[in-house]
């Protein structure tokens, strides 16, 4: 099984996937655990690169931010999410297509049609059994990180107003393979509800 956690910054979704491995696996379920982007050692160079961006450098090119987020995700799923898959594990990743389509094309401005093209060539086709959504609001969420540590927590709050709305249009728009959670409840709350949820299909 493969799943995702999505949302802003401050979302909490470390920690409910920390959370999750430890129930799934006293369950007696091999899992795996990575994030995007990296996971990988290319993928991890990729990282360092885009978030070690100063105050004094300008942003990725959002033409280039899609395209290193994907290269990072091409490694990511060949060399990790497909053969944990392919071994009988629960994969959960913090991060996917959802994040991209969200920050890439609500937040930035790409055309959709780029933004899934990219996706597609990263992922082969490759798509969640579940998306877990911590929404939360942006202010909330750097209140509770801080703002400026890094180019994308730099960004004005309309864009991350844009990047939430990103998020929950998605939701809207597939009910089934979303499952949407209030992160401001507490962390044991938001924990059950998603386990509860995967209890179901598991």
């Amino acid at each position: 099984m493969f799943l995702t956690l999505e949302g802003g910054e401050g979302a909490g979704k470390s920690t409910q996937i920390a959370a999750l491995a430890r129930i799934l696996e006293a369950e007696g379920r091999r899992v795996v655990t990575c994030r995007e982007p990296g996971g990988t050692a290319l993928g991890e160079r990729l990282r360092e690169a885009l978030f070690a961006t100063s105050d004094e450098e300008p942003a990725p090119a959002p033409e280039a931010e899609l395209l290193i987020f994907n290269a990072a995700r091409a490694q990511l799923v060949r060399e990790v999410i497909r053969p944990a898959l392919a071994d009988g594990a629960v994969v959960i990743c913090d991060r996917f297509t959802g994040s991209t389509v969200a920050y890439q094309h609500h937040g930035r401005g790409l055309p959709r049609a780029a933004v899934d093209a990219a996706n597609q060539v990263a992922t082969g086709g490759l798509q969640p059994d579940l998306v877990v959504l911590l929404d939360l609001e942006p202010e909330r969420g750097f209140a509770r990180t801080g703002k400026g540590r890094d180019y994308l927590e730099r960004a004005g709050l309309d864009f991350h107003r844009a990047v939430r709305r990103g998020f929950l249009e998605q939701a809207a728009a597939d009910p089934e393979g979303w499952l949407v959670l209030d992160a401001t409840k507490p962390e044991m709350q938001v924990t059950h509800a998603i386990h509860q949820r995967l209890a179901t299909m598991l």
